[in-house]
């Protein structure tokens, strides 16, 4: 497993090394005089690369489908987790790279670009390559030993090819189209990730012409698995590939004609939305014309059989004017990912994790829940704990008479929600109900745009946030009338989007609180989206773009300030990506200053740990388990005031100044503690699924020594916070 060493792609990483990045120490604390910025080193010596270190989690993930330790099922489904996320990496990473270096057409020719592309290329081919290996060579093979077949053309028996072929022509055929090349018939417009076929043909057509090569698209409302019938299934259940059945009988398709040679490809392209935000009067309308534009976007990799004879591939790589190093060819399903619908169909309990679901809340469960609010405040950590005490509190919103106003953001909360329901229900009951959307969450704009149209049509205020900027902050306020009149606020705040479905799987934070001065401040927030006021200066939460950046810098500079003042400065912080490169040089002068940092970060990481004289005092862990770990956690131990914040925010340039973001203090001193020793603590002692990240970029598996106990955090949460029994648990 490799990874570079730079945090920006026109950087060239190659040749310096950890020992360089010791120069930057007085940099990294600001040191501006000219002896130091003559010997500062290059930007790679002290920042490791963004790419590299993206497809380096990838390669983290590929290890739990390798991990024999791990269910079948299980197994197979991060083999589909890597696909997918090598999909987006090139429809939006590589894609944006490219974009960035490309004029009049033409990539740029710059060495370190040039570089930076062949690195992505060699990591993005090996991982690929491996993925296959994995899935031919021991996951299939022991999928059927357990009863699960997904057979080949070559290994089904005759009543199944009987059975297969029928099904061709019953469902398949009749919808196929295919496409003989001429100059009547161009090449096709091909759609971002679609099954597809080329085929070289022999002999004259029925004009008499030799039209060479053809294109069949398989449409796109056929199921990638087919599930044979259970009595073609001897000991278990058969599954066939459509790739498969359409390869079985392409030659079907060209009557009078030979096929020579076939392959079946799939072509990813760039599927970034880009609208100009400052022209269009309705960004919906807008948006829902760019949608439609997004299957088509630029060629940036192409995947195809890997028998797929060289003249096909080369005649596919000119048709998307593509180069020889974005071609990959896969001994399997060009898509990986449709094999997900296998762990859909398969129910053997022994090829699954244990089952787990969260414990209900049960003091919670009969309770006005805002006159507990009025006592209390409530923090609930997902998937541990439900997140129907969410949905609970938007319903009981929406139905009870004293409230008089709902507001909320919402970023991604899928095609079916109950919460969006009550929106609509409140809206309905007259309630004041204010809506942001956020239309331009990535791959979710769907789903949205529906949601924004239904909400609209019930009543409710819907806006689209800040033009420029996405509302990536997660909040929920609602407004009651109580006793005489007073108006008093309630809040939910959270570090994961509103979608029902994810919370089952991601491991997030939510906190619900009458505070009176944060549910203030969250009303504040909410008046300057909507407004677009400028807003007022706020004590308790962080706002991004205008404080979130300079009042995690300022809190860094106060344990390197205690640290220098002979106390002890310590820092944990837990997120998705460090790539900030101003947080970043402030945690490398607080680890100068004798600070402790402690960072979990799940992906992508610039920031190089345990450089001498630069990052001696900062471990990075990252955790690669059943559940996606998505919590935000910054951990500021302030001679022992114990500042805990929770936040929507990674810290990325994106997060910190291009997004509405919002990161906001836990006061209780038990939910303080329990922050700590829930989404803390147990990721530090982990030695199942910890990754240590060293000086030079490379990961290395974090294992129990010989007399030490194995310890998974999340297996601990779920036997501390769930309902996995003892005997589930084996």
């Amino acid at each position: 497993m490799n990874s570079a060493t730079d945090s920006d792609a026109k950087e060239d990483s190659l040749g310096d090394t950890p020992k360089d990045a010791a120069q930057g120490v007085k940099q990294a604390r600001g040191t501006s005089s000219s002896k130091a910025s003559s010997t500062e080193p290059s930007r790679a010596a002290i920042f490791l690369d963004r790419e590299m270190s993206q497809i380096a989690f990838n390669w983290r993930v590929l290890a739990q489908a390798e991990d024999k330790s791990i269910p079948l099922l299980e197994r197979l489904k991060y083999l589909c987790i890597v696909g997918s996320n090598l999909d987006e990496f090139f429809e939006v990473r590589v894609a944006s790279l490219l974009a960035q270096n490309t004029i009049d057409g033409e990539l740029v020719q710059h060495p370190a670009f040039l570089s930076t592309l062949k690195r992505i290329s060699s990591e993005c081919h090996q991982l690929t390559e491996r993925q296959y290996e994995l899935l031919n060579q021991e996951i299939l093979p022991q999928l059927s030993k357990k009863g699960v077949h997904l057979l080949r053309h070559s290994e089904r028996n005759d009543a199944q090819r009987a059975w297969v072929k029928s099904y061709f022509e019953r469902e398949v055929r009749p919808l196929l189209t295919p496409i003989g090349l001429d100059p009547a018939h161009p090449f096709p417009q091909v759609v971002n990730k679609s099954l597809n076929f080329i085929v070289s043909l022999a002999g004259k057509d029925a004009f008499g012409r030799g039209t060479a090569i053809a294109i069949v698209k398989a449409p796109r409302v056929l199921p990638r698995i087919i599930k044979l019938p259970d009595e073609l299934s001897v000991d278990g259940q058969s599954f066939c590939l459509l790739s498969s059945v359409i390869h079985s009988h392409i030659a079907d398709l060209f009557n009078g004609r030979d096929v020579i040679n076939y392959s079946q490809f799939r072509v990813t392209r760039d599927s970034d939305l880009w609208v100009d935000e400052e022209e269009v009067k309705n960004l919906r309308q807008a948006l829902q014309g760019e949608l439609q534009t997004r299957q088509f976007g630029a060629a940036v990799r192409l995947e195809v059989a890997k028998n797929c004879p060289e003249d096909l591939s080369r005649f596919l790589l000119e048709q998307f004017s593509l180069d020889q190093d974005r071609l990959y060819p896969v001994d399997g399903p060009v898509n990986m990912v449709r094999l997900s619908e296998i762990v859909d169909h398969v129910k053997q309990p022994s090829l699954r994790f244990p089952p787990f679901s969260a414990k209900a809340i049960g003091k919670y469960s009969h309770t006005d829940i805002f006159t507990l609010l009025r006592k209390q405040d409530i923090l609930l950590h997902h998937p541990f704990q439900p997140f129907q005490t969410v949905i609970d509190f938007i319903r009981s919103a929406s139905l009870d008479p004293n409230v008089v106003a709902i507001k909320q953001t919402i970023y991604r909360t899928g095609m079916n929600s109950d919460l969006m329901e009550s929106l609509i229900t409140a809206a309905r009951l007259g309630k004041e109900v204010t809506v942001i959307v956020e239309l331009m969450a990535r791959f979710d704009e769907e789903a949205n745009i529906n949601w924004a149209d239904k909400l609209q049509r019930a009543g409710a205020q819907v806006v689209y946030g800040v033009v420029g900027l996405k509302t990536h902050a997660k909040l929920a306020l609602v407004i009651r009338r109580e006793e005489a009149g007073v108006l008093r606020h309630y809040a939910h705040l959270g570090t994961g989007n509103y979608h029902p479905s994810t919370t089952r799987f991601y491991t997030d934070f939510g906190l619900l609180t009458a505070h009176p001065g944060i549910a203030a401040e969250v009303n504040e927030v909410f008046i300057h989206l909507t407004g677009l006021t400028k807003p007022k200066k706020l004590e308790y939460l962080w706002l991004a773009p205008f404080a979130l950046q300079p009042q995690i810098i300022k809190a860094i500079r106060n344990e390197a300030r205690i640290a220098r003042e002979g106390r002890p400065g310590r820092i944990i912080a837990k997120m998705n990506a460090l790539l900030d490169e101003s947080v970043i040089r402030a945690l490398y002068a607080a680890s100068a200053d004798g600070v402790k940092i402690d960072l979990i970060i799940r992906g992508a990481c610039a920031l190089r740990p345990g450089v001498p004289g630069l990052s001696e005092n900062i471990r990075v862990r990252s955790i690669i388990g059943r559940f996606l770990e998505h919590s935000r956690i910054y951990y500021f131990r302030n001679d022992l005031a114990h500042d805990v914040h929770l936040a929507s925010a990674d810290w990325m340039n994106r997060n910190l100044f291009r997004r509405i973001e919002v990161a906001f203090p836990v006061l209780e001193k038990s939910l303080k503690k329990r922050i700590i020793s829930e989404g803390l603590d147990p990721y530090l002692k982990d030695n199942v699924n910890a990754w240590v990240l060293g000086s030079d970029g490379q990961y290395e598996r974090k294992k129990a020594r010989s007399k030490q106990a194995s310890f998974c955090a999340q297996q601990y949460l779920m036997q501390q916070l769930g309902s996995l029994s003892a005997s589930e648990d084996e």
